[in-house]
């Protein structure tokens, strides 16, 4: 059984839209957004290839290639629904096997917030709230900052991934999105609406991280040059 956490503000819009409902015979925000809950933390402009073997979600990604429409990805933590996810384009159907199941590649698109859930389906479906950042900047300082730690993180990892200059989505998100960070704090990345704000927490994270993997590496080195880790 899924549970849904719903905040302060969503109870109260839940509310504005129920009496609007009432005043003026009815008021639908969008058509209900197809639902794909995991436990994964999608980010817009970041790709999630996804196989596809459940009944339910066979139905929903067929339906939402027939009428060529996205899904929202939503984590599921133990049950529990969070309150904002991201919507999926499929991009690409990598493979189709003779029993129905697939091999997607998605890329993630726009955040929203559940206002309410709907199961009339086989697969989840919500009335959504789509958002966008707040007004504001980071500095370029920021930006150089993040992007160099975030390089010599991939050093470590034997990888060199630059950032393309014609970048569409914040940043923030394209450093973050690219690392196997701890979903709880990409889910509060996802949350938060403010880019200057967030790229400080990208960056604070990112460099909690750095003292590790440079002390790991120390480790290595030292006891492949003799033998010991001591």
């Amino acid at each position: 059984m899924l549970v849904f956490r719903c905040s302060n503000v969503v109870k109260v819009w839940r509310t504005i839209r129920k009496n609007a409902c009432s005043l003026f015979g009815g008021l639908d925000l969008k058509p209900f957004l197809p639902l794909f809950p995991l436990d994964v933390v999608l980010f817009p402009g970041t790709p999630l290839p996804l196989h596809i073997f459940e009944p339910r979600y066979k139905e929903m990604v067929s339906e939402c290639l027939d009428k060529k429409k996205r899904f929202g990805i939503i984590r599921n933590s133990e049950g529990s629904l969070a309150e904002i996810g991201c919507t999926a384009e499929i991009v690409a159907v990598t493979k189709n096997y003779s029993d129905g199941r697939m091999d997607i590649v998605t890329e993630g698109r726009e955040r929203f917030e559940i206002l309410e859930i709907n199961e009339e389906k086989a697969f989840l479906r919500g009335q959504v709230l789509y958002f966008h950042d707040e007004p504001g900047r980071p500095t370029e300082e920021q930006v150089e900052h993040a992007v160099k730690l975030h390089s010599e993180i991939m050093a470590f990892a034997g990888a060199n991934q630059r950032v393309p200059e014609d970048l569409e989505n914040p940043v923030s998100f394209h450093l973050a999105g690219s690392l196997p960070l701890d979903l709880d704090f990409k889910q509060t990345l996802l949350s938060m609406r403010s880019e200057p704000e967030r790229l400080d927490a990208v960056i604070t994270a990112f460099e909690s991280i750095l003292p590790k993997l440079r002390r790991t590496v120390r480790i290595r080195q030292k006891a492949g040059g003799n033998g010991h880790s001591n």
